[in-house]
């Protein structure tokens, strides 16, 4: 039996960050036993682009807010297969008919279970912390700087070591790389605040979207974050701003206030400019009238809001934030386009190009770094289906469930998140259509008079108690002259309508009765 220590080593083994050395001799071979550099200006996102700009605010907390509706669950892995083309099938863009094909591809492939010490640490990574404002930390740090720490903190010895029992995502912008040269590019991390705090590298699961530039520094090491991408759009949104502030401030009026009898000094320039702001500037001294005992003349150089179409470039810089962010830009209350129809299309754009594939991610790297350590079989996973936008409208559903004959009901019931019936053992059994006929039966029928005999065949076998069913109306009433009567009636078997004798059924089994007698 494997010791403590051995199966800890193990664990680690599984989280270790360490890549095969023929790739690090490739990439790392100018990599030194130092501090691997960000060169992201992770400052400027936070305090420029999260702190100062109303829009990068909104499109973060917008994606935030809409994660952490969605709940996760725990499972453990019944089939690897369909497991994986589980995973597959929502990674990409979920519509409501891809929705419902990944519910029975779950059913299948996973097992819910519950009470676990994982379902613990989720639901309280930590004393200070519940699942929602751990989650909100995670996706918040990752949109701004590119980069997702998580801190796992387990005990040393003991039954539960190896196993984290706390969680904490760690600030992205104070987070430092170690390097341990060629043979270990990640060696730990090394937290910057109040002094340098070192963490092992497998105590960290570091989420990183993609960044492109190797500079043979190890600088790919770190993500590159979206508003690198969009610098230029946060710098054009803020100056418009505050462009739009100082239009306000000086109600628009930019030029040079001069003397004409004579030259001023600078300390007579600095009353003179001090005075003119304190007396007209500001909204509250809009459209106010100077009065002066001087005579002095006035040159404007500026533009106005209109002249250097502020509000367009306010807009378009607002456009470009929401595609990098792949937020419909009609969640920023963009009433040109706000109509019913474009808000519910935009929300379900959001969840399926912004949250779903953020969520997909910390999915996965969770499963990697955390899931090992409390069974080997467990995954992590979100569910989906509670999403009201990608749900289809009822009748639809029920329509399509209704047709799909080769789904027992109670796949069907999953599909439409009703859960199975688990005390009826026919709701896991197949329903065939009885009005199906196979091909090879079919190509031994050439005439259409055949067609009906073997339909009437069929009709007879599936109805008891009605001998007499018929395929025609004329067939019908013929039978009832041979039962000494006259009439026909009709009954409808599988969606097609059939014949029998006599006006009604109680008139045809009467007369049936007497003639047995």
């Amino acid at each position: 039996m494997a010791s403590i220590f051995d199966r800890f080593k193990s664990l680690l083994t599984k989280n270790a960050q360490q890549t095969a050395q023929e790739y690090n001799r490739a990439i790392y071979n100018w990599l030194g036993e130092s501090i691997v550099w960000n060169p992201e200006n992770n400052d400027t996102y936070i305090n420029e682009g999260y702190r100062k700009n109303a829009t990068i605010y909104s499109l973060i907390n917008i994606i935030t807010k809409a994660a952490t509706t969605i709940p996760f669950q725990i499972y453990e892995i019944e089939n690897k297969a369909d497991y994986k083309r589980y995973k597959a099938m929502t990674s990409g863009a979920i519509d409501a008919n891809i929705l419902h094909k990944s519910q029975i591809l779950k059913k299948r492939a996973l097992i819910e279970i519950e009470d676990t010490d994982l379902h613990m640490l989720l639901d309280r990574p930590n004393p200070a912390q519940s699942y929602n404002s751990f989650i909100t930390e995670l996706i918040a740090f990752g949109k701004l700087t590119g980069n997702r720490y998580i801190y796992g903190i387990a005990p040393e010895s003991g039954n539960n070591a190896g196993k984290y029992k706390e969680m904490y995502v760690m600030p992205s912008q104070i987070m430092e790389i170690m390097s341990g040269g060629i043979m270990q590019p990640v060696k730990s991390y090394k937290l910057q605040y109040n002094g340098n705090y070192d963490i092992p590298a497998e105590a960290v699961c570091h989420i990183k979207d993609f960044n492109p530039y190797y500079d043979g520094t190890g600088t790919h090491l770190y993500g590159q974050s979206p508003l690198r991408a969009g610098l230029r759009s946060l710098t054009t949104n803020n100056e418009a701003t505050q462009t739009g502030v100082k239009y306000l401030q000086n109600q628009t009026a930019r030029g040079v206030l001069m003397s004409e009898e004579g030259d001023i000094n600078e300390v007579q320039a600095q009353q003179l400019k001090d005075k003119f702001r304190q007396a007209h500037q500001g909204s509250n001294n809009a459209g106010d009238i100077i009065i002066t005992p001087k005579k002095l003349s006035w040159v404007n150089f500026g533009l106005n809001a209109a002249d250097v179409s502020l509000i367009e470039q306010y807009n378009a810089s607002i456009k470009d934030l929401c595609n990098i962010y792949h937020v419909p830009v009609q969640l920023l209350n963009n009433t040109e386009s706000s109509t019913y129809n474009n808000m519910k299309e935009a929300k379900k754009a959001l969840y399926q190009n912004a949250v779903i594939p953020e969520l997909c991610k910390i999915r996965d790297e969770l499963n990697r770094w955390l899931t090992p350590m409390y069974g080997d079989k467990l995954c992590i996973d979100f569910d989906f289906s509670i999403i009201p936008e990608l749900q289809e409208e009822t009748d639809k559903i029920v329509n399509q469930m209704s047709q799909a004959w080769w789904l027992t009901p109670n796949e069907k019931r999953t599909a439409m998140n009703y859960g199975e019936d688990e005390e009826s053992e026919i709701m896991n059994d197949y329903y065939i259509p009885a009005n199906l006929i196979p091909v090879k039966e079919m190509s031994s029928i050439n005439e259409p008079e055949q067609l009906d005999i073997e339909v009437d065949k069929l009709l007879k076998s599936k109805v008891p108690g009605m001998t007499d069913v018929f395929t025609t109306r004329q067939e019908a009433e013929e039978r009832a002259t041979e039962l000494g009567g006259s009439g026909s009636h009709s009954h409808t078997f599988d969606g097609r309508e059939v014949y029998m004798p006599f006006k009604d059924h109680d008139t045809y089994e009467t007369a049936v009765s007497k003639k047995k007698q």
